[in-house]
């Protein structure tokens, strides 16, 4: 029996895989339907296995994506953790004799990442204060010691505004000096 090519239809014998006259691959027909499939073989998946550097690399980037996110999407409410701890610490000492005229009362923390001082001018009443004298040496002694005072680095660091308020003996305001961060930052 002859199969026939289905490419060029020649003749070939019934054994042949592929044309005599054209080389084009012969299929069995056998009751008009075709018996010979090809099969292609798909390569096996194999398990794949996890080596230990792997697995570490996966567990220290894990770690390391936890700290980083905590640092960098967690800050303010570190330093809010940290302005209640220094003004709570401050506040132990209070009332605290600063100098000969004056005396820290309290120390408050204010909303948008402010500290305020609160002083009395000791035996000085509001009449006897020279606010050209407090602006020319006290103002210019306490943007001094925020700029360089070691204590308050953390708070500079994160751009804190200071507000010092001063009052008399009497407990009259007297004048408020306010630090912000551009007159720290920039000389």
């Amino acid at each position: 029996m002859k199969v026939i090519c289905s490419n060029c239809e020649a003749e070939n014998q019934e054994t042949s895989k592929y044309c005599s006259v054209c080389g084009y691959k012969i299929s069995t027909i056998t009751n008009n339907k075709e018996v010979e499939e090809t099969k292609v073989e798909k390569p096996k998946k194999g398990k794949r296995k996890l080596d230990l550097k792997t697995i570490l690399g996966f567990v220290l980037g894990f770690f390391a994506m936890f700290y980083l996110t905590q640092y960098f999407f967690k800050p303010s409410m570190n330093i809010d953790t940290e302005i209640e701890n220094s003004v709570n610490e401050l506040n132990e000492n209070c009332p605290m004799r600063v100098d000969d005229y004056m005396t820290l009362d309290s120390v408050v923390a204010l909303p948008n990442r402010t500290i305020q001082y609160n002083y009395s001018l000791v035996d000085i009443e509001k009449s006897e204060v020279n606010l050209d004298t407090v602006k020319k040496y006290v103002f210019s002694a306490v943007l001094a010691n925020i700029k360089t005072n070691p204590d308050m680095k953390v708070l500079i660091d994160n751009k804190l505004t200071f507000n010092h308020y001063y009052k008399d003996k009497k407990g009259a305001f007297v004048t408020k000096y306010v630090v912000t961060p551009k007159m720290y930052t920039n000389d």
